[in-house]
């Protein structure tokens, strides 16, 4: 009777998963699809999106804006392929009596209302609405046109990342898509980076080496494919936790072995690699969403996650102390066999505590016991390994709270509508009160604040209160590494790196492809989108934008890439005068709002058309100190010293704290007085001398303030021999009495 029963039970329980599928598949049903297209759709559109979820993991993360700008290209493809796909696939019933016109309208209609049945469409505004924002910027005014131009193709870029998602969501399988995706993009990271550890695989910038105490104890630290520890760590240590919860549930149920140990599988290289980053801000995310992670759990699965997570933690510690002792450049043969004695003994350690948790009450005991023993174990480990650091790494905190303090009161300058794409990286020189050294500012909030202000982070805010609501309903699992990645983008600049952005929109996607979010956004016969519009205009103008938006990105990109590739020829060694001259040209046609590219092009061009070039691009990047540098240089040569005077000094105003730059102006003011001097303008030379001797007094001044301060000097700012034999030369340019022989006038 009871086999009877649960069988029953087990077959409506799959009619009713049956019926709900079907409603989610047919939430309209005027709009027709096969089976075999509905399968070839949803394979179609999951390996876009996992291909470009990989294609970030090897594009090093798309940190640098040429790694962003193909990425673009081949996203914006993916979308116009599969588009054309759905349109192909899909089979409007025709109706009969409707010819030309109206036919085409009404299958017109049906093919809009099956686009927009996706569920959760407008989440992907969120980043669509940051784009659009960066390119307001562009017509308002910014620091730097071509830093709001990267921004926006960067925001582009995941507003499209998340369209795929949101409808990959929608599909009736889409979350295998997502958890296969997740496992992929995971391992990909996690064993790339370990064997570059064990020395097994070659991995180009994989591993970053320093002796500085404060940055690293063991002397390298593994950045991955992403080439930076602290992103690495923060990315690892998600994954880890996710792959955390499922080792848990997994140990909470009565498995075969197998099952139970490609259920922790993962579990070890992924604590292992967080270990190798050497990453204290990374380890204490992680450790935070851990604690979050065991709150989130119910009574019964609590100690399960501290099964899942004992064997593996000790035995990375045991490894990262070997890999550290070795500087993580061991003999190959070594360094596996260390990897494998490692992970062999994580798998046999897990499923030991596991057989001893299902079974009485003392082996239960023991279970906890040795549990207990191996966190203090690993946290003994790691933290004996990395005491140095530890202790020494002081410093690099006091100077991250130092440019937070510069970042916010440049923030309050602009504090609602924030200045632009990429301020920090191109003001930073001009408002940093020490010589640190800090292109990034190391903190996602303060960044996203300096580039759009509270209207930004109110974007940022809205989308992380949507997905983490939806995760916290539906899918809580997932709520650490949102944890991690909210965390750590608060202590580093890891939201500089497209990929976490991507990582955090897959999560998303993965909670709503929950089947409870699915089925009640089937019930609706309509998207919300833009409900309030009548039918038409609806449809004209969602089209319209969308053809717009996608075909605008497309045609920005191409023009960046395209420049991107005309400068590198040009930079090349094999290029000739004319041959450069011809591709710089190019570039700048393709990109004239690049300050590199226009300065290139000026040296090859005469003094007044070089300089119209610059001065233009000025107009675009108002606080560029090479833009103004290289105006100085063309004026000391034209031998306009009151112009390289002027040029120098805004320069040297918004880069202060380079002393190549300050020695530079010195030496090109003692050319124009010299010039003037020998062209016969004594008076115009000596004011040339005498503002050159005012740049040299600040100069020195500034060196003598920094040397006798208690600030980090990074940069190693100080004045140097060359710096004080122009100041001296200028000072007898001056002042000297042979000059009144010289009888022209200036004119």
């Amino acid at each position: 009777m009871k086999e009877a029963r649960s069988d029953k039970k087990t077959n409506r329980s799959k009619i009713s998963d049956t019926d709900r599928l079907d409603k989610v598949d047919g939430g309209n049903q005027e709009i027709v699809f096969s089976g075999l297209s509905e399968t070839a759709l949803t394979t179609v559109l999951g390996l876009i999106a996992v291909a470009l979820l990989l294609a970030g993991c090897l594009c090093r993360g798309l940190f640098y804006a040429t790694d962003v700008y193909p990425m673009v290209l081949m996203a914006s493809g993916s979308v116009l392929i599969w588009f054309v796909l759905f349109i192909m696939c899909f089979n409007a019933p025709k109706t009969r009596g409707q010819l030309g016109i109206a036919q085409w309208l009404d299958y017109l209609k049906r093919l809009y209302e099956a686009i927009m049945q996706y569920a959760h469409f407008r989440w992907m505004l969120w980043p669509l609405a940051i784009a659009v924002w960066f390119g307001l910027h562009v017509v308002m005014g910014t620091v730097s046109v071509q830093g709001s131009l990267e921004a926006m193709l960067r925001w582009s870029l995941l507003a499209i990342f998340a369209l795929l998602t949101v409808m990959l969501a929608a599909r009736a399988n889409g979350a295998r898509w997502f958890a296969w995706g997740w496992q992929m993009a995971g391992g990909l990271l996690v064993l790339s980076g370990v064997l570059a550890a064990c020395g097994v695989l070659p991995l180009p910038y994989g591993v970053m080496r320093t002796a500085d105490p404060e940055i690293s104890s063991a002397g390298a630290r593994l950045g991955g494919l992403l080439q930076y520890p602290n992103a690495y760590g923060a990315v690892v240590g998600m994954y880890a936790l996710e792959r955390l919860a499922a080792a848990a549930r997994a140990i909470a149920r009565t498995l075969s072995a197998g099952r139970l140990i490609a259920a922790v599988l993962p579990l070890m290289p992924a604590q292992a690699a967080l270990l190798l980053s050497e990453s204290r801000g990374a380890w204490l995310a992680t450790g935070c969403a851990a604690v979050a992670a065991f709150a989130l759990q119910r009574r019964g699965a609590r100690v399960p996650l501290l099964l899942a997570t004992a064997a593996p933690l000790a035995c990375a510690a045991w490894l990262y102390r070997q890999l550290a002792a070795a500087q993580l450049a061991p003999a190959p043969v070594p360094g596996l066999l260390a990897l494998a004695g490692a992970w062999a003994a994580a798998l046999l350690g897990t499923l030991l505590l596991c057989r001893l948790w299902h079974s009485g009450a003392r082996a239960r005991a023991a279970a906890l016991t040795a549990t207990v023993l191996a966190g203090i174990t690993a946290a003994t480990v790691a933290v004996a390994s990395t005491a140095d650091r530890m202790a020494a790494g002081v410093g690099t905190g006091l100077s991250r709270l130092q440019m937070w303090r510069d970042a916010l009161k440049l923030w309050t300058e602009a504090a609602w509508l924030g200045h632009g794409g990429e301020t920090w990286r191109n003001m930073f020189r001009a408002i940093q009160s020490s010589p640190y050294v800090g292109g990034e500012v190391h903190n996602g909030f303060l960044d996203l604040a300096l580039d759009t202000g509270v209207i930004g982070l109110l974007l940022i805010a809205g989308w992380f209160f949507f997905t983490l609501r939806t995760m916290w309903r539906q899918a809580p699992q997932l709520l650490p590494s949102v944890i991690i990645f909210g965390l750590h983008g608060a202590m580093d600049f890891d939201w500089s790196f497209t990929f976490l952005w991507m990582i955090f929109i897959w999560l998303g996607g993965w909670a709503l492809s929950s089947p409870t979010l699915q089925e009640s956004a089937a019930d609706k016969k309509r998207s919300r989108f833009l409900r309030p519009l009548s039918p038409w205009p609806q449809r004209i103008l969602t089209g319209l934008f969308v053809m717009f938006w996608l075909g605008g990105t497309v045609w920005l990109a191409g023009q960046q890439v395209a420049a991107e590739q005309q400068y590198r020829l040009a930079m090349s060694k094999d290029s000739g005068d004319a041959e450069r001259k011809a591709l710089l040209t190019a570039a700048y046609k393709f990109n004239p709002y690049r300050p590199d590219i226009a300065i290139s092009l000026s040296r090859t061009l005469p003094a007044k058309k070089a300089e119209s070039i610059l001065v233009q691009s000025l107009s675009c990047s108002p606080v560029s100190p090479q833009l103004y540098r290289e105006l100085g240089r063309l004026a000391a040569q034209s031998g306009r010293g009151e112009s390289a005077g002027n040029y120098f000094e805004h320069g040297l105003a918004l880069n202060r704290f380079d002393a190549s730059s300050q020695s530079q102006a010195l030496y090109w003011m003692e050319q124009a007085s010299r010039r003037e001097l020998a062209a016969g303008y004594a008076e115009r030379g000596r004011q040339t001398a005498a503002a050159g001797v005012k740049i040299y007094e600040r100069y020195r001044q500034l060196a003598e303030e920094v040397a006798a301060g208690e600030e980090r000097n990074d940069r190693r700012f100080g004045l140097g021999e060359e710096a004080s034999h122009y100041g001296d030369n200028l000072r007898l340019l001056a002042l000297d009495p042979l000059a009144s022989e010289v009888t022209r006038k200036s004119p």
